[in-house]
């Protein structure tokens, strides 16, 4: 919600300062795109915890219960 309100003030600030509307637009572009990398980068360390449980759930899924139970005698 943020990153949309920085983009609309950002916009507006451009327009307001008499920059030729193709510059407003590449603007905005690279700022989309500076925005929606920076809110990605921004997911993947809100679940790093969670994927560091899961990979450790998988290897211990993997090396003991797994192969405990493949085990014939």
């Amino acid at each position: 919600m943020f990153e949309l309100i920085f983009i609309l003030i950002f916009v507006a600030t451009l327009l307001v300062t008499g920059i030729t509307f193709m510059t407003v637009l590449a603007a905005t572009g690279v700022a989309l795109a500076v925005m929606l990398l920076l809110g990605m980068m921004s997911v993947v360390f809100k679940l790093l915890p969670w994927l560091i449980v899961i990979a450790i759930g998988v290897w211990f899924f993997k090396n003991f219960v797994h192969s405990s139970s493949q085990r014939r005698y």
